[in-house]
């Protein structure tokens, strides 16, 4: 599995609500996964960059919550915002079947490909809520 399909992925399982990933998930899921870490929440250190090329600075910090589990060989880990245990252990599991070249095609347009289009619809619905409220400023230069 190269390493941007991976990122891929997880970034639709993260970024997606847990209520979604629970209707969506557990039908594939294992019954009692190999936990290599149970889910914990700690906090992450953001780093900034002043003017998005700048030197770094850190911004504050933020909840994670992470998990690792194995399944079949596979080794899945789980991250999310916040603190909400049990959307990193979906996403830890996830990942790992994820893994499975027997089970990974089947799984990327069930799970991966609606994600992403819900994903992709949110940004255009807020994108689109922003620009109705974008205001147009202009300057005027006096001739002197």
């Amino acid at each position: 599995m190269d390493t941007s399909t991976r990122q891929r992925w997880l970034s639709a399982l993260a970024n997606s609500p847990i209520e979604r990933l629970l209707a969506l998930l557990p039908p594939a899921l294992p019954a009692d996964p190999r936990w290599l870490r149970r889910a914990e929440t700690g906090l992450m250190m953001l780093q900034g960059r002043s003017g998005g090329a700048g030197a770094r600075f850190n911004l504050g910090e933020i909840s994670v919550s992470r998990a690792s589990c194995e399944i079949d060989g596979h080794v899945g880990h789980g991250w999310v915002c916040g603190s909400d245990g049990r959307h990193a252990k979906l996403i830890a599991q996830a990942d790992a079947l994820l893994q499975d070249p027997a089970r990974h095609g089947e799984l990327m347009l069930a799970w991966i490909a609606p994600l992403e289009n819900e994903l992709a619809e949110r940004r255009a619905a807020r994108s689109r809520e922003a620009a109705s409220s974008k205001v147009e400023f202009f300057t005027m230069v006096r001739g002197e």
